[in-house]
């Protein structure tokens, strides 16, 4: 299925391309999302006549990231956990908890954004994770996860 993307998309394209996908990826992911449209010809004309308010809401939320990336940057969390005499975490440190984390620090980000590279935080450590804003902001905070016996 063709489609015009309305907002920039992680490896598929920018604002106003037209790209093709899976069916599915489209009717299920993209569309109902409002990342994107079909790509019929009175589409077209629509995104072409709405293209610079398009932009300009793009360019917004890019410099309102931003902006967040630099208070976030450098940030590190402090979390305390159950943990045996080991170091090893009863449990784990998920991208859900860090989010709530960042959200009671006054960041308003959802789990989806957190990025865990190594997986779940398991030990009582101190590890770094990536925040990803926007798809040009992507900023790293360092977690340190403290144990506390039971």
């Amino acid at each position: 299925m063709q489609i015009i993307l309305l907002e920039k998309v992680v490896n598929l394209g920018n604002l106003g391309d037209i790209v093709r996908v899976k069916d599915g990826y489209a009717r299920n992911f993209l569309i109902p999302s409002g990342q994107a449209r079909r790509a019929t010809a009175a589409a077209k004309e629509a995104f072409e006549a709405r293209r610079a308010e398009l932009e300009k809401a793009a360019a917004e939320k890019l410099a309102q990231a931003k902006v967040l990336g630099e208070k976030l940057a450098g940030t590190t969390l402090k979390m305390t956990q159950k943990a045996g005499v080991d170091g090893r975490l009863f449990g784990s440190v998920t991208n859900a908890d860090i989010a709530e984390e960042l959200k009671k620090s006054g960041f308003e980000v959802s789990k989806a954004q957190v990025r865990m590279p190594n997986g779940p935080i398991k030990t009582v450590s101190d590890s770094m994770v990536s925040v990803s804003l926007h798809t040009d902001v992507l900023v790293e905070v360092q977690v340190t996860v403290y144990g506390e016996t039971a």
